[in-house]
């Protein structure tokens, strides 16, 4: 953790003072991860609990607009509630996923026992396959859905943080460096992946991410700056 008195990284002690401001949040506590990778994430059950970190990789390669771009992006998280949103919806991912799992083992287990009295129950074998299929199926949507929950709070991110900065091209350039970045992130795990402002590792599917497409993120971005200078081209 760092504060007012941390010369090693001033610069960025008064960029997020000055989201503070912009966002009419209390001061966050801000901490520094030391990792070569250029990332940032945001934590806090709500307003009066924000933390905001970067890693030492991103202080390195992005110039004064795009950290504030970055942190305003953290900051329009906490705002947002988003952290104490993910852990809700996880929490009900996790609620389908055991629930599929009990019926998964009273359709079989059921099904073991209809078969020995009555293998000619039709009916029994129909719902058999119905609950077999709902149970298989429900986790993956589940999942699905916590997914596209997750692209969408980024994207609200990104909107609320460009306008608390009202230069959403610092955002969209520091997306841009941090996605051409090739140093991997040391520090993070599946469960943490969400947390950050670029996924430390790429998934296989965008269906499967827990952030959008970044050329997708700037080009809201700059549709945002064009918007803000009066929809001139």
């Amino acid at each position: 953790e760092i504060d007012a008195n941390s010369p090693e990284f001033r610069q960025y002690w008064n960029v997020v003072e000055e989201m503070k401001i912009a966002s009419g949040l209390p001061m966050p506590r801000v901490y520094v991860m030391h990792d070569h990778s250029p990332n940032a994430f945001a934590t806090g059950r709500g307003p009066q609990d924000g933390r905001v970190c970067v890693t030492t990789g991103l202080l390195e390669t992005l110039d004064r607009d795009e950290l504030q771009g970055v942190v305003a992006h953290e900051m329009a998280h906490i705002k947002n509630k988003d952290i104490l949103f993910q852990t809700v919806v996880g929490i009900m991912v996790g609620t389908i996923v055991i629930l599929s799992d009990v019926l998964l083992r009273s359709v079989f287990w059921g099904g073991m026992g209809r078969r020995s009295n009555n293998d000619d129950n039709k009916g029994a074998a129909i719902f058999m396959l119905i609950g077999l299929v709902f149970a298989i199926l429900a986790p993956i949507f589940a999942q699905l859905v916590r997914f596209a929950i997750s692209r969408q709070r980024e994207y609200l991110a990104d909107a609320t943080g460009a306008q608390f900065t009202r230069n959403p091209e610092g955002l969209a350039s520091a997306l841009n460096k941090i996605a051409g970045a090739h140093t991997p992130l040391r520090s993070h795990n599946r469960g943490t992946e969400h947390m950050f402002i670029s996924p430390p590792k790429a998934d296989f599917s965008a269906a499967f991410s827990t952030h959008p497409p970044i050329k997708d993120r700037i080009a809201r971005l700059m549709e945002i700056g064009r918007s803000f200078q009066g929809g001139r081209p």
